[in-house]
């Protein structure tokens, strides 16, 4: 059989994974850099592709007749046509849950950042703003306890249930906005309310649903405008469930505080994106999701999917 990988350099950092499980499951072909014009091409023959970013649609499928199986490597699936998929019995296998914990740490990184002023202080420090002061603590930027503040989760699956955890831990309130609200019911420290309410009542918003027609632009001009102009929003899920432009005037004209995202519409950002220059904004370049141990366990699931897929017992079907 044979195996084409592409986008690997987007999943590893010079030799840090191992592709020799999947060396030995057939003839392997790894593309580090994707030239999506060349994506068919590419993929050739193979009978079996696993990618991360490109973009596999009814075009490239149709000139790839050999295709039978896509892995992919993470949990979303909103870059490869399934609808198309399923016409030509092309089985398509994602890897839910593999960084949950890692997104969660990143979320409350970037929390952490915000209430404890941490990027802001060591700048201050960097710039030899310590050695000018005349007394030990050199505190003079507003910070705050998390412990008794509200944090808003719009979203709750295997992410949102960790970040919720870590949020009781601190002592936070939780609220849950959430399309299955039964399934939390086992959790006590989580209230699942109308999301109105959640963005009036939190103090920290943050996004952990996956993109869809219903969650696409969900965060709009008016869902901001509901939050406390004290709240922070953070957004390490998908970056079209928000409307940057609307994001970025709620920051310039202070709508909320503060905004701290992993995630952008577009990505690498282009230029021109509203938030480049978007005040009080912290973000980070989409890496909530890559620390080594995450990358290693997202791999062993990408074998372990695509040798139940040659084994006829797939797993993590996407439908």
């Amino acid at each position: 059989m044979k195996i084409t990988v592409l986008d690997m350099d987007t999943a590893a950092i010079g030799s840090d994974i191992s592709l020799d499980a999947l060396a030995e499951m057939g003839e392997l072909k790894v593309v580090g850099e994707t030239d999506l014009s060349r994506t068919a091409s590419l993929i050739g023959d193979a009978q079996a592709v696993i990618l991360n970013k490109s973009r596999l649609t009814r075009e490239v499928m149709e000139q790839c007749p050999q295709l039978q199986y896509i892995g992919l490597m993470g949990t979303g699936f909103d870059q490869v046509d399934i609808a198309a998929a399923k016409e030509r019995g092309i089985t398509v296998c994602n890897v839910p849950d593999y960084s949950s914990d890692a997104v969660a740490q990143h979320t409350f990184a970037l929390i952490l950042n915000h209430f404890c002023r941490i990027s802001e202080y060591v700048a201050d420090c960097a710039a030899g703003g310590w050695t000018e002061k005349k007394f030990f603590s050199a505190f003079g930027r507003e910070t705050h306890e998390l412990a008794g503040k509200t944090v808003g989760l719009v979203g709750c699956g295997g992410i949102g249930r960790r970040v919720a955890a870590i949020a009781n831990a601190f002592g936070m309130q939780v609220l849950v906005y959430n399309r299955h609200p039964a399934a939390l019911a086992d959790v006590s420290y989580i209230r699942c309310v109308p999301l109105e309410e959640l963005l009036r009542r939190s103090d920290v918003v943050s996004i952990h649903c996956p993109l869809n027609d219903q969650s696409r632009g969900l965060i709009d001009a008016h869902a901001l405008s509901l939050m406390k102009p004290t709240a922070l929003f953070v957004n390490t899920s998908r970056g079209g469930i928000m409307d940057e432009a609307a994001l970025a005037c709620a920051l310039n004209e202070g709508w909320i505080a503060a905004a701290a995202l992993d995630v952008l519409t577009e990505e690498p950002m282009s230029a021109d994106t509203p938030l480049r220059t978007a005040k009080h904004l912290v973000l980070t370049p989409h890496i909530a999701w890559a620390p080594v141990e995450t990358r290693k366990r997202l791999f062993a699931i990408v074998y372990e999917n695509l040798k139940g897929w040659m084994n006829g017992a797939p797993q993590n079907v996407v439908s």
